[in-house]
């Protein structure tokens, strides 16, 4: 996933990350750029970016292209350098742009790409150890190896890794196209010999264009070898298109689902569960089927999350219990033990310890204090169309159903509000308000009322 990271305090040498993200994504057909399309509720790009942070590296390159300004908004509050790539040559060319920002850096060079955000950490790291490893090989490729191959480039090399060259697969032979081992487009390579071997690239090939991967071929050419190691297939997986977006989405899920239930999490029904990428979850809670989590959701030890809840920007304290059907919003804080019920709305509100809001209730701009309970259709009031207000109740207070608290307005603590009250000032603790008329009954009425309508009824029937 791309939330780990590595365990490594210092990088034993300097790296520098440049991330390809130059190309139109002209199959996304979308006005946002191709790589801030999200995954988990973050823009690829950002997955990838958070990844590449776990390996400290001393400079960060994105190469942009059509849809700059989109993808530069993206990262500069970052401060991630960006380069531009006016012509889309080719990858080597792309690469090639980001020379003057890697200007006097000296060490290893990671080439990503921002449409293949699922890359961790540790894989990047394994790019860099081979690149130290004892043959010293020229370049790192990250293979893999899909269950259909199709038009990805073949990567060719030995049983030990050794590669010999990588060929695009439309300028493959039939021998070569049977090799089953494919190339990521993923590099790592030495600062020092990046640019040199970029120099060099000709673009005599079916698609006239500058090709990364052939840097390789020209490190042979020198007498020095490069190596291969080897990812799943998931891992790598590119997206240019909603249905590869879904298809990323659904792997991330799947792998974050997973490392739920490791860490003590129960999913009754996983594949029903939507994480974001930032989702915090205790040991024992338990989620129940159709639960989906927005950015900025904690929720602590022992809680239950009951199905067809929606949860963002919200914190849920220990052994708190959450729907069916509910919504918290951001600033949603519930505190131990509180209970939200079905069909209730929480929004920038504490609830607080015990405290329980059960049915058909909108709580918004509120305090509620410790071991309220709050009945069923109550609202707080707090929008007056220009300004936001807010509502305090306090601890042990009963709130009747089918009220609305006009804010701002306190409750104290121990008050009880009568059922279809309407509050517009406060009400003191230990107080009972009740704000309705006084209820009067006509004997009688009902029936008159029923028999003139129905010999009115009647008399329109037989046109009278």
């Amino acid at each position: 996933m791309t939330t780990h990271s590595i365990d490594q305090p210092i990088p034993a040498h300097p790296i520098a990350v440049v991330i390809l993200a130059a190309g139109k994504g002209t199959r996304m057909k979308s006005d946002l750029h191709k790589v801030l399309h999200p995954i988990a509720g973050r823009p690829m790009l950002l997955h990838l970016v958070a990844s590449a942070a776990a390996l400290q590296p001393a400079k960060t390159v994105v190469v942009t292209g059509a849809g700059r300004e989109q993808v530069e908004a993206a990262v500069a509050p970052l401060g991630i350098a960006t380069a531009l790539q006016a012509e889309q040559l080719g990858t080597g060319h792309a690469v090639a742009q980001a020379r003057e920002a890697l200007a006097g850096f000296e060490g290893d060079v990671l080439v990503l790409y921002g449409d293949v955000p699922l890359v961790a950490a540790a894989t990047m790291q394994r790019m860099i150890d081979r690149l130290h490893g004892d043959d010293m090989p020229a370049v790192v490729v990250l293979g893999f190896r899909p269950k259909n191959p199709g038009a990805y480039g073949r990567v060719i090399a030995d049983a030990a890794g050794r590669m010999d060259r990588i060929v695009e697969y439309k300028d493959a032979s039939e021998a070569e196209r049977a090799v089953t081992l494919c190339n990521s487009g993923l590099m790592a390579v030495h600062s020092t010999d990046l640019f040199a071997l970029l120099d060099r690239l000709g673009n005599d090939n079916a698609a006239g264009e500058y090709y990364l991967t052939d840097i390789v071929g020209l490190a042979g050419a020198d007498g020095r070898s490069s190596a291969v190691i080897e990812t799943g297939a998931d891992e790598v997986a590119g997206v240019n298109s909603r249905g590869e977006l879904a298809s990323v989405e659904g792997a991330w899920q799947a792998t974050r689902r997973a490392q739920a239930m490791a860490d003590g999490v129960t999913l009754i029904a996983p594949d029903t569960v939507w994480f974001s990428h930032d989702t915090v979850l205790g040991r024992d809670v338990v989620i129940e089927p159709n639960v989906v989590f927005g950015p900025g959701a904690r929720i602590a030890d022992g809680a239950t999350i009951h199905a067809f809840s929606h949860i963002e920007g919200a914190s849920v304290g220990k052994g708190a219990n959450v729907g069916p059907f509910a919504r918290l919003r951001p600033g949603a804080d519930l505190h131990a033990d509180a209970k939200v019920g079905n069909f209730v709305e929480i929004k920038k509100a504490v609830i607080g310890e015990g405290a329980k809001v059960s049915h058909l209730t909108y709580i918004g701009d509120a305090d509620i204090g410790a071991g309220a309970n709050i009945g069923a259709g109550t609202i707080t009031c707090n929008y007056d169309g220009y300004f936001k207000y807010r509502t305090v109740i306090g601890a042990g207070a009963f709130i009747g159903s089918n009220s609305a608290l006009v804010a701002p307005v306190t409750v104290g603590a121990g008050a009880i509000v009568a059922a279809g009250s309407v509050l517009t000032e406060d009400v003191e603790a230990d107080a009972l308000a009740l704000v309705r008329p006084p209820q009067t009954a006509r004997a009688g009425w009902a029936k008159r009322f029923r028999d003139g309508m129905i010999a009115r009824k009647a008399a329109q029937a037989s046109g009278k």
